[in-house]
């Protein structure tokens, strides 16, 4: 069989679905995402390396992609900002994100051949400063649901955030290198 994203990201899917076709689409259960201690880059890796660990030998499939996304926070290299679990921890994140510079971090793994080579890239974005009502309808939206830093850069937070530096795929999901090997 072709490529197993074993992620339930619906923007993952959609990137790679345009990238390469039709994919295979499954999350993997019960993977410990708490955040290791360190800097976020490393974070980040060592919670794509546990999504790797987690994918079964006998899986069936030509490839396997799995990924991870944090936020750092802008004054701690050592502080994910990670999902929000509801929509007052999601205002928080925004609030706290509003009016500066951070950067992302994605760490993407892909197996091909049974053997696995990780990835891990960042990207800079700056969000305006937001007014108590644009964070509202923020949090109206639905667009901070099972995002990191509780914003998604091709949804609705689009309008008041840009990236500064690196490649908008470490923002939307994915290490960019690693694409280029299903590519």
């Amino acid at each position: 069989m072709g490529i197993w994203l074993a992620s339930g990201s619906q923007r993952r899917a959609q990137i790679l679905n345009d990238r390469i076709g039709p994919i295979h689409v499954e999350p993997l259960p019960d993977v410990d995402e708490t955040h290791p201690s360190g800097p976020v880059h490393s974070q980040v890796l060592e919670i794509c390396r546990r999504k790797s660990e987690a994918v079964p030998d006998s899986h069936g499939f030509l490839g396997v992609v799995v990924a991870d996304t944090m936020i750092e926070d802008p004054d701690d290299p050592n502080l994910a900002i990670g999902k929000a679990s509801d929509e007052l921890q999601a205002a928080s994140m925004i609030k706290r994100l509003s009016g500066g510079r951070h950067q992302v971090w994605s760490a993407t793994a892909i197996q091909i051949c049974g053997d696995w080579t990780f990835f891990v890239e960042s990207a800079v974005v700056e969000i305006d400063e937001l007014s108590a009502d644009e964070i509202a309808h923020l949090i109206e939206t639905g667009s901070w649901i099972g995002k990191a830093g509780s914003y998604d850069l091709a949804g609705e937070m689009g309008r008041h955030a840009r990236l500064i530096d690196g490649d908008e795929l470490a923002v939307l999901g994915f290490a960019p290198s690693a694409l280029k090997l299903l590519d």
